[in-house]
């Protein structure tokens, strides 16, 4: 639901009753990850996706009737090797629905609404809903906030509600979308109930050091990817906006001086064109102890082995070494600026996912990884992640 929020706040706040479908479990190839929704309104309205296409017309049919008959259900969707022409998937993974109808007086609106209003805000939220379990329970919901405060339900029993929202709270602070199982009681003990949960936070952040050519064809990929983008560079000259007109921020500063007082976290990417040791130094030596998702440096081989050299001296360990990416980005080939973003772009999301950058063609790695093969939590962003 968080998936499509921008748009089914307004949906909340014109007055109109719809139902959603959201991806609560998936399985082998599937398309889509836990979270992706589907939302159908009054007027046949739809938004969203749950499977790129494979049973959109028929998740489309399973809203329109939680809107007529007011139920919550749980629908599994996978590919029927004896009926090819069987709605399914035809990649042949599958796919779980929880499908929850949103009246004018749906008992769960208000907490939709502040869930939904706090995302469209930009703020992080976690959205706990019962996606297994009695019919009487089916789709109750929690709007777990970062602070662990919460509104909505009750689920069932007091600590039952406490129980989530901490497990909720912890999931929103690692940015991830999951599940749970869960006794009525709120233990772990004889489990008969599966908690879904949703976490927005805001976009990740891309740090683009060097106001180059590179740095304005990477500042579009950025965007596109969903990132909040920041270029920083200490020559006023070259930090415009006029050349940047993408970005979110412009920033004209020393680039070591900008990342010690910026905050960062573990989704953040860095990503140096500078192409000067007097500015790549000082902010390697800041930027290879933080604890961030991505660090690329732009240079040529020997410029590798040279900034490296420097480093070194500078007290860096082998072990801080080894996170720096150079040179920056994916063999593709790459030669003009707009290529050798979609190279770094390309590294970034392999990185982020757990990927091996090889092609696919050939290949017997999975397509579609969940979050234990990425070894973290899907990031359930409003954004990218």
């Amino acid at each position: 639901m968080l998936d499509i929020a921008d748009e089914l706040h307004r949906w909340l706040e014109e007055g109109r009753a719809f139902a959603v479908a959201t991806v609560v479990a998936v399985g082998g190839s599937a398309p889509r990850s836990p979270g992706a929704a589907l939302a159908v309104d009054s007027q046949g309205t739809a938004i969203g996706s749950v499977s790129g296409g494979c049973v959109e017309a028929a998740v489309y049919d399973l809203c329109a009737r939680a809107l007529q008959d007011g139920a919550t259900v749980r629908e599994r969707f996978g590919y029927s090797a004896e009926d090819a022409f069987a709605v399914g998937l035809t990649c042949g993974g599958v796919i779980e629905v929880l499908v929850t109808p949103v009246a004018a007086d749906a008992p769960d609106r208000p907490v939709f609404a502040a869930a939904l209003s706090a995302v469209a805000r930009g703020e992080a939220a976690a959205l706990a809903r019962v996606a297994q379990g009695p019919a009487g329970l089916l789709g109750r919901a929690l709007f777990v906030r970062p602070d662990g405060s919460y509104e909505g339900g009750p689920l069932g029993s007091p600590e039952l509600d406490r129980t989530t929202a901490g497990e909720a709270r912890a999931m929103l602070d690692a940015g991830r979308t999951g599940s749970f199982d869960l006794s009525e009681s709120g233990t772990r003990c004889g489990a008969e109930l599966t908690l879904f949960v949703e976490s927005s936070v805001p976009s990740p952040r891309m740090i683009v050091f060097g106001a180059i050519d590179f740095a304005a064809a990477l500042v579009r990929t950025g965007k596109f990817l969903g990132y909040h983008v920041t270029v920083c560079d200490a020559r006023p000259v070259f930090a415009t906006r006029a050349r940047f007109p993408e970005a979110d921020d412009i920033v004209i500063d020393w680039p070591h001086r900008y990342l010690q007082r910026t905050a960062t976290d573990a989704r953040t990417v860095l990503c140096v064109l500078t192409h000067d040791a007097k500015f790549d130094i000082p902010l390697l030596e800041t930027a290879l102890r933080l604890p961030v998702a991505y660090i690329g440096a732009m240079g040529s081989r020997r410029t590798h082995e040279d900034r490296n050299r420097r480093l070194r001296e500078a007290g860096l360990t082998e072990r801080e070494l080894g996170r720096l990416r150079s040179p920056i980005g994916l063999d593709l080939g790459a030669r003009t600026p707009e290529e050798t973003a979609l190279s770094i772009a390309a590294e970034i999301v392999a990185a982020r996912q757990g990927g091996t950058g090889l092609p696919l063609t050939g290949s017997r790695t999975p397509i579609h990884r969940d979050a234990d093969e990425r070894g973290n939590g899907t990031a359930g962003a409003h954004t990218a992640a």
